[in-house]
């Protein structure tokens, strides 16, 4: 039996890892089916791209107050926040019931928008209860099976969505989405971990969320982490907005877009099953530079104008940008005090995945004002340079000791 395999036979005989797990897999269905059904309702609903792509920021925006929100998986038992989370979810998409005419897509947008902020406190109270519940040489390989099981769904589940939608309207995928949530919530019920209740807080809320944010800045080993995170998945954002500029380049129609996905997503189920004997042998800092190496040279390659290039580069991509993120969380999970995981987390998912969103941004106003070759091979020579802190020494707890408070506060 491989190293590999060994590994993820232990993850999967712990019934709790299993368990979640398989909650993974059931909500991540639903959610991807919804993320497309969304959009395409709104654009039925109003004939305008513009409302559709908004369908995508509601649900993003709720991050940008991630820390905020984190801070109440610190302050509360996290099984029964995990629970409450789901069971909210599933109470608000019958809400969508309502939604008729271009009138009401105003209440796409709000439920998304909770979806979005109820989805911020799940992810930092799993994230939370995942660390106890796996034993910490486990964690890498319980992490990337979290990725395969995700861009597993959003291989199938976009499809599927689609086909509800086309049958049963957009309130049909919301439907779905609501049973996926019950699920799952059934899932978790049985979760044997035991956890005590955390005391009555000595700080205010605002304090009590820049703690998250104290520690993963002071951190020798975190910090880097997130930081070269944050910045890979800035110029993620800058090579996904050029998608369909390189397709036009290739000679195909905007649909060829759903094969480079496709690739896209097999090398990320890939990886996240080799992600775990990665992490043992090269540690966090080395797996993330040789991830993010591995993917800036990807994104520069695509300025070749060549079908069998494309796609090997959507393959390499897939594989190699779920490193840096694979890496960050499992070292936040490993190197954070439990009383502070839930708030800590969810700041390192906000500095992680909010520059994607600017990098979105930045690049469709980019694409138009310049060659697209130019532009890929600008973004793989630069994005390299993120992978650099992380090839130094990190710097040993004295010297971090030996700074003074303000050198450790964000602001």
């Amino acid at each position: 039996m491989t190293t590999t395999t060994w590994a993820l036979a232990r993850v999967l005989r712990d019934r709790d890892a299993r368990l979640y797990l398989t909650g993974v897999v059931i909500s991540g269905f639903g959610t991807s089916a919804l993320w497309l059904a969304s959009g395409v309702w709104v654009k039925d609903l109003t004939g305008s791209d513009g409302l559709a792509a908004l369908c995508l920021l509601a649900l993003w925006a709720p991050t940008l107050v991630g820390p905020l929100l984190g801070t109440l998986a610190d302050r509360t038992r996290r099984k029964p926040l995990l629970i409450g989370t789901n069971l909210l979810l599933a109470a608000l998409l019958p809400l969508l019931f309502a939604v008729d005419s271009a009138d009401r897509v105003w209440l796409v947008f709000a439920v998304l928008f909770g979806y979005g902020a109820a989805g911020v406190v799940h992810d930092a109270a799993e994230s939370a209860l995942v660390a106890t519940a796996v034993p910490g040489p486990l964690l890498g390989d319980f992490n990337g099976l979290r990725m395969t099981a995700t861009e597993g769904m959003k291989l199938l589940a976009p499809m599927a969505g689609a086909g509800v939608y086309a049958a049963y309207g957009g309130a049909s995928v919301a439907l779905l989405d609501a049973v996926t949530f019950v699920v799952a919530t059934g899932l978790y019920v049985c979760l044997r971990g035991r956890e005590s209740r955390p005391g009555p807080p000595a700080e205010g809320w605002r304090k009590q969320t820049a703690e998250g944010a104290r520690h993963l800045w002071s951190h020798p080993r975190l910090r880097p982490l997130v930081l070269a995170g944050g910045t890979t998945m800035l110029f993620a954002g800058l090579n996904g907005a050029m998608i369909y500029a390189v397709i036009d380049g290739l000679g195909h129609s905007p649909a060829y877009a759903g094969v480079l996905y496709a690739v896209q997503g097999a090398g990320s189920v890939a990886v996240g099953l080799l992600s775990g004997p990665a992490l043992r042998r090269f540690g966090e800092r080395r797996f993330a530079a040789y991830g993010i190496a591995l993917t800036a040279a990807a994104a520069g390659l695509r300025a070749i104008p060549s079908d069998p290039v494309a796609l090997v580069c959507s393959g390499a991509i897939g594989a190699s940008l779920p490193c840096v993120l694979i890496a960050a969380l499992t070292a936040v999970q490993r190197e954070t005090p439990d009383a502070l995981l839930g708030r800590t987390a969810a700041t390192a998912n906000t500095l992680l995945f909010t520059p994607n969103v600017i990098g979105l941004a930045a690049g469709a106003a980019l694409v138009e004002l310049l060659d697209v070759r130019l532009l890929s091979a600008a973004v793989g020579l630069a994005w390299p340079a993120s992978a650099l802190p992380l090839l130094q020494s990190p710097a040993s707890p004295s010297r971090t000791a030996a700074r003074s408070p303000s050198d450790a506060n964000p602001a």
